[in-house]
């Protein structure tokens, strides 16, 4: 029986609920995350974490299997003192999301513990489960004025039903009180691109088709769908990467500058970007699009064994804006490839033939950090080039490290303190599912095979294509020895 009753005592200004308390999100990340901000001290009001799941265990229970995932995840250094005093304000309600009743039974524990804290709740479960939710929480009255909800991706399995959920969000909690999190937006390097583009002369002055020749965007992961793949079968890599995280990066590096600093303003831009992007007709889906599924995906666990579902996507795309014409955007990811790896390369024009690019790449995941390569003189040996390079490796800087938070340390301070800007807004989801949902119809509709690669390759050689349309290939970063890699 579970004792919270007894236990919960609202102290600080905030109550967080999460629902899928007892899931992979919330003790690999939400946690994690939340201990972090407890140890730094970066909840100046305070805060209380109610876990919501439907297994069988108490406070205690709860407390133990969180420190085991805590302990590997955390970023600052773990202590048990630490982990005590943060498990006081961490508790577990164990609640089937089904069950209509047991939403009134929450509303009343948060009445009673609870009765002057702000309620915000975030829906770590499958996307399927979002509207069972809202309906639990909006019959019980759990949604008191000022309640904030925190959303995952992907939100709805397709632009007509996310429209649909959208409303009845709205509905319940209200459009300024929504808050969907996309944590691409909250990692350190992705942020930096704003400042990398509009705090210098050097790249503000160059972004855009007179100098740039292409941009590539890369999220590599070494793993397969291991225990997710009842979701990842329904989702795949389009959904879960391209049409939310990937089309967001794209948005930030295409953008306009913001007419002031404002989260308004900057969604505005992202949004023209994205109602900018070039659509793609069935009849040449195949030089815009290609997905593959690596082999051995059917036998994973909870995936159909006829499953057409992609494990890899590569994208050619173009923003039609005076800044952008005519410059392609590649995109690639994909599961189960030779790496794991999150970096955007800006691949400059080169002034002739024989003539090595010059590059600009954005380290996002694992390393963080910023290089540029570029061409010099060889000395004493005539004519002959060198490429060389230059360095801005974040990661390499203990000091760095410890002061740059975690993505969801950031975007849950951001919920908690009201800042929209390091989330998506809806006009902004709305446009990447309407493109997303042509371009995957015009693949289906063409009737494009999904392209078979091996385990820990670089993808499907069918991937190759795309670039090759536009003369180019498909780049490597390359860094050298003394670069970031060496030191990380």
């Amino acid at each position: 029986m579970n004792n919270i009753d007894s236990e919960l005592r609202c102290e600080g200004q905030t109550v967080l609920v999460i629902f899928g308390g007892s899931g992979d999100l919330t003790f690999r990340k939400l946690l994690p995350a939340l201990y972090n901000l407890h140890v730094l001290g970066a909840v100046a009001d305070g805060f209380e974490v109610v876990a919501v799941g439907r297994r069988p265990w108490t406070t205690a229970e709860y407390h133990e299997k969180a420190k085991e995932w805590a302990r590997k995840q955390v970023r600052v250094p773990f202590g048990d003192a630490d982990w005590n005093d943060f498990t006081r304000r961490l508790y577990y309600h164990r609640m089937e999301l089904g069950d209509l009743a047991a939403y009134e039974e929450l509303d009343r524990l948060l009445a009673a513990a609870c009765p002057n804290s702000r309620r915000v709740f975030y829906y770590a479960v499958a996307p399927s489960w979002f509207r069972s939710v809202t309906q639990g929480v909006v019959e019980a009255g759990l949604n008191r004025p000022g309640s904030r909800i925190i959303l995952e991706k992907p939100f709805g399995d397709s632009l007509e039903e996310a429209r649909e959920l959208h409303d009845e969000l709205v509905a319940a909690y209200g459009e300024e009180e929504l808050y969907h999190i996309d944590h691409y937006l909250g990692k350190e390097m992705v942020r930096n691109i704003l400042w990398l583009r509009f705090r210098n002369a050097i790249f503000r002055h160059v972004w855009g088709r007179h100098a740039i020749s292409d941009v590539q965007i890369n999220a590599f992961e070494e793993e397969g769908v291991g225990s997710r793949g009842g979701y990842y079968d329904e989702a795949g890599a389009f959904r879960d990467m391209v049409q939310n995280h990937l089309f967001q990066v794209l948005s930030v590096l295409a953008i306009e500058p913001p007419a002031d600093e404002t989260a308004t303003a900057l969604h505005n831009e992202q949004l023209r970007v994205l109602q900018a992007l070039r659509p793609v007709e069935a009849a040449a889906i195949d030089e815009h699009l290609v997905m593959g599924q690596y082999e051995g995906y059917r036998e994973e666990e909870r995936v159909d064994p006829e499953s057409r579902t992609p494990s890899y996507a590569a994208l050619r795309l173009f923003v039609d804006t005076p800044r952008w014409e005519g410059v392609p955007f590649y995109i690639r990811t994909g599961k189960s490839l030779h790496t794991r790896d999150m970096e955007i390369i800006i691949r400059f024009r080169m002034t002739d033939p024989e003539t090595a690019p010059d590059l600009l790449v954005i380290k996002v995941q694992p390393d963080e950090g910023v290089f540029l390569r570029f061409n010099v003189k060889q000395p004493g040996r005539g004519e002959e080039l060198a490429q060389v390079y230059m360095d801005y490796c974040q990661s390499c800087h203990i000091e760095n490290y410890r002061n740059t938070p975690e993505a969801y340390e950031r975007l849950l301070m951001a919920a908690v303190n009201g800042d929209q800007s390091l989330f998506s807004r809806w006009d902004q989801i709305e446009a990447s599912w309407y493109f997303a949902n042509r371009m995957i119809a015009a693949w289906e509709a063409a009737g494009m095979p999904l392209a078979s690669y091996a385990k820990g390759s670089q993808g499907p050689t069918e991937a190759c294509r795309l670039p090759a349309l536009d003369g180019l290939d498909w780049t490597v970063s390359d860094l050298p020895e003394t670069s970031l890699r060496a030191f990380v």
